[in-house]
């Protein structure tokens, strides 16, 4: 049975270059899987995606794979950066393709259900396929109720000379508001519902602070909802997608807390396994991390004996749990329990 499965056959061809010359690599290399795993940081499932093609590998995994192998990272990162301007590219191209498709969809379903509800103001035959309220041609006949066009200082409110005087309403007509309502009379009861709403707003402000006494200014600007989110939510580095408890539950491979951002703070051995807690700064979390076991071994991680998160190892020796958050001051414990024996070994808690 072959060591590597088909490439998919939709890869762009420098994507796929990369994904061979990390197989080769690792085949020089004489390393499993697993034990790229252990010397890069990097989870054995994620080895496995990146070899098969399934996703391009980060840039801090393609450096560490250097480094262990022995090969220049100067040569192997520059391969990356072809791949991944091709993967980008390829990922555009399917995101344009289902805008297509979503705007084909949108497009058949209105032509299907027909101009039900359409409103003349966008060009309704029956108002003459025009806006209401556009401007008429010179030489066209104007709406009902609108005076003649005269060109655009005329549907401005001014004469050709800008005199400053509106044009004349026509013979027999009172010049008013659409409601038949004089402009003069209009412009009072705007003036005094204005007035109105402005003592209204001041009266209320003013009850607001009596009702609450004295106001204690620290407690209200910390409480202020908009400083509280914004001093709240951390600035992530590119490809980080969590942060504290919104990390807990959840991969830190897929999440970007992994390689780079992740170091080993505690160890314990159990056997010939051991285990690790891994933590990751930026993300604000830890995860503990189970190698050389053997299957049905498991690992969890807590911390302060909350947040608990397993992991059970499977063929491949080795083992990973969810990540949980870990808040200043607090320090996470992995333990790791043996099917055969039953013996149960954790990491210690300074």
């Amino acid at each position: 049975m072959p060591r590597w499965k088909a490439l998919p056959d939709e890869l762009d061809p420098e994507v796929r270059e990369f994904a061979e010359n990390l197989r080769r690599l690792v085949d020089r290399s004489g390393l499993s899987i697993a034990a790229v795993s252990d010397r890069t940081g990097y989870s054995k499932t994620s080895w496995e995606r990146y070899l098969n093609g399934r996703i391009l590998a980060p840039k801090g995994a393609v450096v560490a794979l250097a480094e262990v192998t022995g090969t220049s990272t100067i040569h192997l990162t520059t391969l990356w950066e072809l791949a991944e301007r091709a993967w980008s590219r390829a990922e555009m191209r399917h995101d344009r393709t289902m805008e297509q498709i979503r705007i084909s969809q949108a497009r058949a379903a209105l032509g299907d259900s027909g101009p039900v509800g359409r409103s003349p103001s966008i060009g309704d035959p029956m108002d003459g396929g025009r806006p209401r309220g556009a401007a008429t041609r010179p030489g066209t006949a104007a709406p009902a109720g609108f005076p003649p066009y005269t060109g655009q200082a005329a549907s401005m409110g001014q004469g050709p000379g800008r005199s400053g005087h509106r044009a004349a309403p026509p013979a027999g007509r009172r010049q008013s508001g659409g409601n038949g309502t004089p402009p003069s009379k209009r412009r009072v009861g705007m003036f005094l519902g204005g007035v109105v709403g402005a003592l209204a707003v001041i009266a209320g402000a003013v009850l607001l602070t009596d009702l609450g006494g004295e106001q204690d200014h620290t407690k209200n600007v910390a409480a202020t909802p908009s400083q509280a989110a914004t001093s709240s939510t951390p600035v992530l580095p590119e490809g980080v997608k969590c942060s504290g408890k919104d990390c807990t539950g959840q991969d830190p491979e897929t999440m970007g807390c992994g390689g780079e951002f992740a170091k080993t703070t505690a160890t314990a051995q159990i056997g010939e396994a051991k285990v690790e807690v891994r933590y990751s700064e930026i993300c604000k979390a830890a995860w503990a991390r189970l190698t050389a076991a053997a299957p049905g071994d498991t690992v969890d991680i807590s911390v302060g004996g909350k947040g608990r998160q397993e992991g059970l190892v499977n063929a491949d020796n080795d083992a990973y749990t969810p990540m949980t958050a870990v808040a200043a001051g607090t320090e996470p414990k992995a333990c790791a329990i043996a099917r055969t024996t039953g013996v149960k070994t954790c990491t210690k808690v300074q």
